[in-house]
């Protein structure tokens, strides 16, 4: 058996990629690997789960494991045309958030599940090709510093917010563990509920595009809002 290192020798032992608390933008490579999801909303500081069985996908997380383990997650911008012509690449939407795999398994038959952590959206500036299948991007993190920080909303009205949300969830028949939802922490819960509501994909981009936490607040009330109960028409 062999010797375990002492604290102090163990614990200088050079990292060949740095802490989640330590991460700069300097970190995230000006290249990325794109994971192109329709629906799928990553944010900084949110935790994305993914089943990946594509074997372009598959060869996407192995190379982000044997390197600095960030994907870019985006959403395809669909077009009708896109759904005829499967060779076509879709267009990509020009914004994106970069996650960094904390978690995986990897199953008998090859697949993985893997855990998204989001560290900070990235401008997608064009992109550089195929490799192994999937599609790679240059990017650019340099206006979204504030991701890494980021500073907290603007007092809101919690009490309509979660008012809405309840009214959405069950036009839409869903369900929620609201006791856990009303503990939240405003800045976790303004994580949380644009990642786990059902919104068509350009409303996830709205809330992905949104500046501060005071915007993504105010679009996703709006959100709500205009989900909200059908009126059903006048009483017969």
């Amino acid at each position: 058996m062999a010797n375990s290192l002492p604290y102090n020798e163990a614990s200088d032992i050079a990292r060949t990629i740095p802490r989640l608390s330590d991460l700069t933008l300097a970190d995230i490579p000006a290249e990325l690997g794109l994971f192109p999801l329709s629906g799928a909303l990553l944010l900084p500081e949110g935790k994305l789960p993914l089943n990946v069985y594509e074997p372009r996908y598959i060869a996407l997380v192995e190379d982000a494991l044997a390197a600095h383990r960030f994907i870019g997650m985006i959403q395809p911008r669909w077009q009708e045309e896109d759904e005829e012509t499967q060779e076509a690449l879709p267009p990509l939407y020009k914004v994106g958030c970069v996650g960094r795999i904390t978690s995986f398994t990897e199953r008998r038959d090859g697949t993985y599940a893997i855990t998204l952590s989001g560290i900070a959206r990235f401008r997608l500036l064009r992109e550089t090709g195929l490799h192994r299948g999937y599609r790679l991007g240059r990017v650019d993190v340099s206006s979204f510093a504030n991701d890494l920080h980021e500073l907290p909303p603007s007092p809101f009205d919690r009490k309509k917010l979660l008012e809405a949300l309840r009214a959405y969830f069950k036009q839409k028949g869903l369900h929620a563990r609201w006791s856990v939802i009303e503990q939240m922490d405003d800045d976790v819960l303004l994580v949380t509920l644009p990642m786990i509501c059902p919104f068509p994909p350009a409303e996830k981009q709205a809330l992905l595009d949104a500046a501060t936490l005071t915007e993504r607040v105010r679009v996703l009330q709006m959100l709500l809002d205009l989900a909200g109960p059908q009126d059903d028409g006048p009483p017969s």
